[in-house]
């Protein structure tokens, strides 16, 4: 379960006597598409020491990043159907399953990390878990921020307003509510697998690309594009989740020490991403690219009238948007 977004640091698990054999050790496969400098991917490795310090000898954690083990996509069915033991599940796949939550993934909603942090330990977070729990049959364990997401071009243009991106082809996940958010946007969404990016922008296969300033150092990005605009349009997080299958099988003192590991390696994820966000803006300029900040409040209307108008707000639970302005760091009770 998250605590925070804030950089903080966490109380550890005691380490319990009796520490268990090799081969009593629980195994705990975790598949991520991500490359291993991703600040994610290494946020697994810190999963690993602080369970291993919790409980030494208990847990055979093996990390397989890049889609080594399975897929972008098909790692999330292998969590479901109990093949892997954790990954990253994103709001949108789950959106893609319960459609009322794809007000989550909605751009404009969440205005900071802090506010998304505030809503998951809220009663609309703990109704989330449960829900998530019987129908995909894996845990929430923590919420990792991803990073405030801002469009990457391969050819600097002007752009001020969703009208200036007609016609671009701006890749998106094959998902049903990442292509529907790329087109709230105004560009023309175009699916394509993650690891198939940076040829995609090199050749031009595809015009541009989003996603938050870290994730488009470690992908190296930057080298195959001229611009990025600073939109902010996702305040975006990937849930850490482990299966059913193996979480109902662990004693409590065990699923006590897993969610305060995942509550760790969230929050070393959170405060390098916060700290790299910060820094990365002088560094793409270094690197030669233009950072553009176009007309937010034009983007933020115009997507929000989007979601409104679709069939999609009609899926969304009475009286959320609401409850999560009300949550919001600064507004008043």
């Amino acid at each position: 379960m998250i605590r925070t977004f804030a950089a903080a640091a966490l109380v550890g698990t005691t380490a319990l006597t009796g520490a268990a054999t090799a081969q009593d050790a629980i195994e705990l496969k975790i598949s991520v598409p991500s490359v291993p400098s991703d600040i994610h991917t290494r946020a697994l490795g810190e999963f690993k020491s602080n369970l291993e310090a919790a409980m030494p000898g208990a847990f055979d954690v093996q990390i397989y990043d890049s889609g080594s083990l399975f897929g972008q996509g098909a790692d999330v069915d292998a969590v479901e159907r109990g093949n892997a033991e954790l990954t990253y599940l994103s709001f949108q796949l789950i959106a893609d399953r319960m459609p009322q939550y794809g007000l989550f993934p909605s751009p404009y909603l969440f205005r900071s990390p802090e506010h998304y942090a505030a809503v998951m330990d809220s009663e609309i977070g703990e109704e989330v878990r449960a829900t998530v729990s019987d129908e995909m049959n894996m845990q929430l364990l923590s919420q990792c921020y991803l990073g405030t997401r801002q469009l990457n071009l391969r050819n600097a243009r002007d752009i001020e307003t969703p009208e200036d991106l007609a016609g671009l082809k701006l890749r998106m996940p094959s998902s049903d509510a990442w292509l529907f958010m790329g087109q709230s946007l105004g560009a023309n969404p175009t699916p394509l697998p993650f690891g198939e990016v940076y040829l995609g922008l090199q050749t031009g296969t595809i015009d541009a690309q989003d996603n938050p300033l870290p994730t488009i150092e470690a992908a190296k990005f930057y080298e195959v594009t001229e611009q990025i605009t600073m939109t902010g349009h996702l305040v975006d997080a990937i849930n850490l989740v482990i299966s059913n299958e193996v979480w109902n099988d662990l004693t409590e003192e065990q699923q006590a020490a897993v969610e305060e590991a995942g509550d760790a390696a969230c929050a070393w994820n959170n405060e390098q991403r916060l700290s790299e966000e910060e820094r990365l803006v002088g560094f793409f300029e270094d690197e030669g690219l233009t950072i553009t900040e176009p007309d937010v409040d034009a983007f933020r209307t115009h997507v929000q009238q989007v979601y409104m108008d679709s069939d999609r707000s009609n899926d969304w639970p009475e009286g959320w948007v609401e409850r999560i302005n009300e949550l919001a760091p600064g507004s008043e009770d």
